[in-house]
Order: structure tokens, then C-alpha cells, then sequence
């Protein structure tokens, strides 16, 4: 049977958070990203095989979208919660594993206040998801609460020096500015800022790898399909919609660092595959 619960906010909220998540909740509801999450498909398997995720375990996957590491997770035995702050992709996850028969718990939940017990999960995973909660050390300091000791924290995160750490970089002068106290989520992608978040009770293990992206012919067509399914990308464009001239110019600087990128028709998308431990 597959669920979806969804959470209240903490009363210790505030209303300047409470609203920062909505905008969240929007930013990744617009467009299409399930679609962007199929161009990166073998990330979700990749993780779970490093992790060595093979049957009777608990598992939560935060920033869970539609499922990228939640259903191999599932395909393997472990009873899987999905967890993600926006729901309608969680809407997307839980119909795709009632077609399958996964049995996954799909639930609204803010990274950053998880409302899971301490000590919870044999397994925590994000793949390309908690790196994008704005404050990072709130969230990793929740992904080492909720794990239980000696159990294994899994993530992948962009890099900053990568192409989609580079399309970050390229969009932030179109882009709203971040909110106050916010952290680049590509930071998340240097080895020395996950050992600095999680602290020395967790021993990290990281690994700067690339995903083999063979989905786009030009750099406009790049361009083009984020431009209509990646929140990130549609909230540069609608910053700036009123101006052409910046318009025009960041789509001349999101197609010419794809094209940079592109070599026979491939790119190659690095990320930081994190494998960690608790010990306490």
C-alpha cells in the first residue's frame, strides 16, 4: 500500500520561513521537473548501489522528488519513505509506484525539520535534493538525527565546478536574490564542505564522478527544455521577463555553456557521490 502523509509546519516556524518554503514548494512545481529527473535517471540506481541497499532496511529519501532513488531503493526490499517539500511531484512518485505495486510511503516533509524521530532510518539518502534546502547545516545536522548509529548517509550533489554548478553560476545575475542566510546549493558538491556540515561523529567518504548526458543535440536544445522544466531556470527567465535585452542574453549564455560542454552530441554532468557513517 503507498501513502502519502502530509506534515504540519513545527510551531517554532516563523513566517518569513514559512513563506521562503512556499516559494520552494512553487519554484519546484513549476515546469517539469519529473522530466528533468528522467535525463538523470542513472543517478538514483548509482546511489543505491554504492550504499549497498539490499533488503531489510528503513530507508528515507529527503528531496525525494519523484522517486529517483526511492523506487531502486524500493526494487530491493528496503521499506522506503520519499520525502519531499513540494507535493505534487510526490503526486507524480506515488502514482508511478501504484502502477508498479512498490510498496513506498510518500510524504510532504521539510529537510530542514524533519518529523521523524531521532535515530529512525537504517539509511538516508538525497540525490540532488537536500543540496537544494537553503540552510545547509540545518539540513545535514537533521539527515545525522534521523539516522540511526552506524547507519549510512547517501547523497549526490552537483559540484560547483561542474556544468550544472556552472549553469548556477551563469543564472545568478537574472536570477531573485537568495534569501538572507541562504548557501549556494552547489557547495554541497565539496568534499570539505559535507565533512564540515555533518561534523566529526560522521566519517565521510567522497567521490567526484560524471553523468554521461546524451539527451541533447545543441545548446539550444538544452537551453530550450530547461528553460520549460527546470524551476531554477524558469524563475531566472520570469525575473527578468519584462527585459528582452537580458533575456536574450541569458539565453545566448545558457546555450553557449551547453554548447561548451558538448562534445558529439554528449555531456558530461559532474557530481559528488557522498557515501558517510555515523559513529555515534
Amino acid at each position: 500500500m503507498t501513502t502519502t502523509t502530509t506534515t504540519t509546519e513545527s510551531p517554532s516556524a516563523d513566517a518569513a520561513d514559512r513563506e521562503l518554503k512556499a516559494r520552494h514548494r512553487a519554484l519546484w512545481a513549476s515546469g517539469d521537473y519529473p522530466a528533468v529527473a528522467d535525463v538523470i535517471a542513472p543517478l538514483g540506481p548509482h546511489l543505491i548501489d554504492a550504499l549497498g541497499v539490499d533488503g531489510d532496511v528503513d530507508l528515507l529519501d529527503v528531496g525525494a522528488g519523484a522517486g529517483n532513488a526511492s523506487f531502486p531503493a524500493a526494487r530491493r526490499g528496503a521499506r522506503v519513505v520519499a520525502s519531499d517539500l513540494t507535493p505534487e511531484l510526490l503526486d507524480v512518485g506515488r502514482a508511478r509506484s501504484q502502477r508498479e505495486g512498490l510498496d513506498i510511503d510518500w510524504q510532504v516533509a521539510d529537510a530542514e525539520r524533519l518529523p521523524y524521530r531521532d535515530d529512525s532510518f537504517d539509511v538516508v539518502t538525497s540525490c540532488v535534493g537536500v543540496m537544494f534546502a537553503p540552510h545547509h547545516a540545518q539540513a545535514a545536522d537533521e539527515l545525522v538525527r534521523v539516522c540511526r548509529p552506524d547507519g549510512r548517509i547517501g547523497l549526490i550533489n552537483w559540484t560547483p565546478a561542474g556544468f550544472i554548478g556552472e549553469l548556477f553560476t551563469t543564472m545568478k545575475p537574472f536570477a531573485p536574490a537568495p534569501p538572507p542566510g541562504a548557501s549556494a546549493p552547489p557547495l554541497w558538491g565539496s568534499p570539505s564542505h559535507v565533512r564540515e556540515l555533518f561534523g566529526a561523529d560522521v566519517d565521510v567518504s567522497g567521490t567526484t564522478e560524471r553523468l554521461r548526458v546524451d539527451r541533447f543535440a545543441t545548446g539550444e536544445e538544452f537551453r530550450d527544455f530547461f528553460k520549460t522544466t527546470y524551476g531554477p531556470t524558469i524563475a531566472a527567465y520570469r525575473n527578468i521577463a519584462d527585459d528582452h535585452e537580458r533575456v536574450a542574453h541569458l539565453d545566448w549564455a545558457i546555450a553557449e555553456l551547453a554548447e561548451r560542454y558538448l562534445a558529439s552530441g554528449v555531456m558530461e554532468w559532474e557530481y559528488l557521490l557522498v557515501v558517510a557513517t555515523l559513529r555515534r
